[in-house]
């Protein structure tokens, strides 16, 4: 259920990015952070953080420079106690004759590192790369900033695992305790920050960095999660903002509660009218059943025999969340993540004749649903941001009827709403988004994209005047940009290039589906 914004390849395992950089000297005043760096009606940014100089050194990678942003812990109170760090990263325009200034982006999640994202973008839009400086930075909470800790990974890892379907009385009794369990260890090692990890927060620490750029205004780009930072800054500083990019759009017309309610309809429709159909094509390959229906019953077949006897794979104890855990991630996007799904199906079906090494891979992908550190920043941010209906009765019914009418994200809804509904209460302000002095913004999603969901997006577009929505017709990938589409990169290009927007809302078809190559056909 938590959305990423990048493309989920049950295989991949992410590596953390170290920085490299120094201490924070202080400096001279950048005249383009105004009064306003703490945000409309908030107190000014004290001289320590606004003089600081960012020292740039190589990151870890080699492809980028590195450095560290000394942040206010609560920008409400900025005096305090003591600062946060933010690890930032920039990759410099290649035209500096030509360069048209910042280009920001963030990261998805909320839990995902943005800090590395810069050199991606880079290689994939050199034209961008040659007129912007490309820059990103790791969310307070996340990575190589100032970290939020939770429970550590096995406790995460028995947390989401299991069989979330089972709604006995006895399993809904131990989903609220280890909720409860969870959130106590997020306050016993969080060293006090859970208060602190939020969206408005993130946001006034981006337009410091602003700042510290010396950058009158920025362009930004930003998938998943990240919109709602993107919205929330554009509301906070419309006139910080040049140019503004929205790919795959949560719902922030709403609260967290209930956007994260509307997320197992989403991811069923996924399954159910993209990756199924896709599957019984493919039956030649993969021998799952020759129409969806047969290789829907495939799937819950191979799902009842893990609940009934959960497989040991190569030390990897596999239960029926690892499996739903893996098909939610796997049709974030459908290449790779259809074959890498449906080989990794045969896998689980016949382990006794599947390559060792296909098993060694799959048994690493699945041995932690959730990784610990993205869990903490995940509750923090959906927790803290917006208020959550804490009623038990309330929530055991409504993950009832997710549970029965969307299963595969459906039955565990109740494993989220629960840790929120033990949080502590936050009194974190809230940002309603608005479009009001904004320039265009160019906004992008799939009609199918699981995790952020189209309807989500159309009550965005609504909220935001000045968009245009670039609808992807036919497909469910999730993130839009970057995604080798020609017609979605073309649009995007061209308005951060110069601008330029189409005239009104518009459609690009999905790429086709991928077809299963040798190695597939192979497992």
């Amino acid at each position: 259920m938590p959305i990423t914004g990048k493309s989920t390849r049950w295989a991949a395992v992410a590596a953390s990015v170290l920085l490299t950089a120094g201490a924070l000297p202080i400096a001279g005043a950048h005249s383009a952070l105004a009064a306003d760096a703490a945000g409309p009606g908030t107190v000014r940014t004290p001289a320590r953080y606004l003089n600081q100089h960012l020292d740039w050194q190589p990151c870890a990678s080699g492809a980028l420079e590195c450095a560290a942003m000394t942040v206010p812990r609560d920008w409400h109170h900025p005096e305090q106690g003591p600062g946060l760090t933010v690890a930032v990263s920039r990759h410099r325009a290649t035209d500096t004759a030509g360069r048209r200034g910042v280009l920001m982006m963030a990261a998805g999640g909320p839990g995902a590192s943005g800090l590395t994202r810069p050199a991606g973008l880079a290689n994939y839009a050199p034209a961008l790369a040659a007129t912007y400086d490309i820059v990103g930075f790791d969310q307070r909470g996340v990575g190589s900033s100032s970290k939020v800790t939770c429970a550590d990974q096995s406790a995460v890892d028995g947390y989401f695992s299991g069989d979330k379907r089972d709604r006995s009385a006895d399993a809904i009794r131990e989903t609220f305790a280890r909720a409860r369990a969870f959130v106590r260890d997020c306050q016993r090692h969080s060293n006090d920050l859970l208060p602190y990890i939020t969206t408005e927060q993130a946001v006034h620490d981006m337009d410091l960095y602003r700042s510290l750029l010396g950058a009158d205004t920025i362009s930004y780009y930003g998938p998943s999660y990240a919109t709602v930072l993107g919205a929330s800054y554009a509301t906070e500083f419309p006139h910080r903002v040049a140019r503004m990019v929205l790919d795959s759009n949560v719902d922030y017309t709403g609260t967290w509660q209930s956007f994260m309610e509307g997320q197992p309809l989403s991811f069923q429709r996924r399954f159910e009218e993209d990756f199924l159909p896709w599957l019984a094509k493919n039956d030649g390959v993969y021998h799952q059943g020759h129409t969806p229906a047969q290789a829907k019953a495939s799937f819950e077949r191979l799902r009842a025999r893990l609940h009934a006897h959960p497989l040991v794979l190569d030390g990897t104890t596999i239960t029926p969340d690892h499996l739903d855990a893996l098909t939610s991630s796997a049709i974030y996007r459908a290449d790779p993540g259809f074959e890498n799904l449906a080989t990794a199906l045969t896998v689980l079906e016949h382990p006794d004749t599947a390559p060792p090494a296909a098993e060694q891979s799959l048994a690493k992908a699945l041995a932690h649903p959730m990784d610990a550190g993205f869990a903490a920043d995940f509750f923090s941010v959906v927790c803290n941001d917006t208020p959550w209906n804490r009623s038990s009765a309330y929530l055991i019914a409504q993950s009832d009827r997710a549970t029965r009418d969307y299963p595969l994200a459906g039955a565990r809804s109740l494993t989220y709403s629960a840790v929120c509904a033990a949080w502590p209460r936050s009194t974190a302000p809230r940002i309603h988004v608005t479009g009001r002095g904004l320039p265009p913004i160019l906004m992008l999603n799939s009609v199918h994209d699981p995790a952020t969901y189209y309807e989500g997006a159309l009550r965005d577009h609504r909220a935001l005047p000045t968009s245009r929505l670039v609808t992807v017709a036919g497909g469910g990938d999730h993130g839009q940009f970057q995604n080798h589409n020609a017609c979605v990169d073309n649009l995007v290009e061209g308005y951060l290039a110069d601008g330029t927007l189409p005239r009104t809302d518009t459609t690009c078809a999905a790429d086709p589906l991928p077809v299963p190559g040798p190695a597939a056909t192979r497992a």
